[in-house]
């Protein structure tokens, strides 16, 4: 079955955020072990802005010692490995910079069509989160205000009515308040694809709000890393729906 049949599926999905430059190896180990045991449904490998850590070393390890699908979350078009299940082709919907929205596909896409990968097209919608992140610095664009649910719902429609098959809306690395669950609501009431969302998501309960409002995929990456106990409490969470 392909990822995507996965991801459609009618339900909660939990994806375990790993950026390579914040695991070291015997850090990843651990993370993979307890995401086994915790039933993770994906990891997202990537990183706006990899400085020291290996992607593809980082995708060997994660394949290596568990059979949890890894999909890449590229932060540019240079991170595409053949080692990974798929790949969110991120087009910033909620952006105005042509090189996000088209720009950097096109110099990717002869790599990707030898790569093998499950290509997943995205519309990767930034929100305001309460602090400048990582992702809206490289992305060189506006988020979608946080209070403003009808330009993100709009936004999400058109975004589906073009072809993409994944809305993705996202508060950033490090976000300072996660998604509201009025906007997560009025973007998953006006589209018919599956919904990820991100950012900012720090314990169970924020993890149950998101789903409930209507998350299909709920995406923790910097709370794990210094908590990693919250990856089993969200992924049971995540099995209680």
């Amino acid at each position: 079955m392909s990822l995507y049949s996965s991801i459609s599926e009618n339900k909660k999905k939990f994806a375990v955020l790993v950026d390579p430059d914040k695991y070291n190896y015997r850090l990843l180990i651990d993370l993979v072990s307890l995401a086994r045991e915790s039933m993770v449904n994906y990891f997202f490998v990537g990183g706006s802005l990899i400085h020291s850590g290996n992607i593809s070393e980082t995708i060997r390890i994660i394949k290596e010692n568990s059979n949890i699908p890894v999909i890449i979350f590229p932060g540019d078009e240079l991170q595409i490995d053949n080692q990974a299940d798929a790949i969110l082709l991120l087009s910033l919907i909620s952006g105005r910079n042509p090189d996000l929205l088209i720009g950097k596909h096109v110099v990717a896409a002869p790599h990707l069509k030898k790569s093998g990968l499950e290509i997943l097209p995205t519309g990767y919608m930034l929100i305001d989160s309460g602090k400048s992140t990582t992702a809206l610095y490289m992305s060189n664009s506006m988020p979608i205000p946080h209070d403003k649910d009808g330009i993100a719902a709009s936004t999400a429609m058109a975004g589906e009515m073009l072809g993409l098959k994944l809305i993705y809306m996202d508060g950033g690395s490090g976000a300072s308040f996660s998604v509201s669950s009025s906007m997560i609501e009025s973007v998953k009431q006006n589209i018919s694809i599956p919904l990820i969302v991100g950012g900012g998501i720090r314990t169970p309960e924020l993890a149950a709000e998101k789903f409930k409002a209507g998350a299909d995929i709920i995406v923790v990456g910097n709370a794990i890393e210094s908590d990693q106990s919250l990856l089993t409490r969200i992924a049971e969470v995540a099995y209680s729906f």
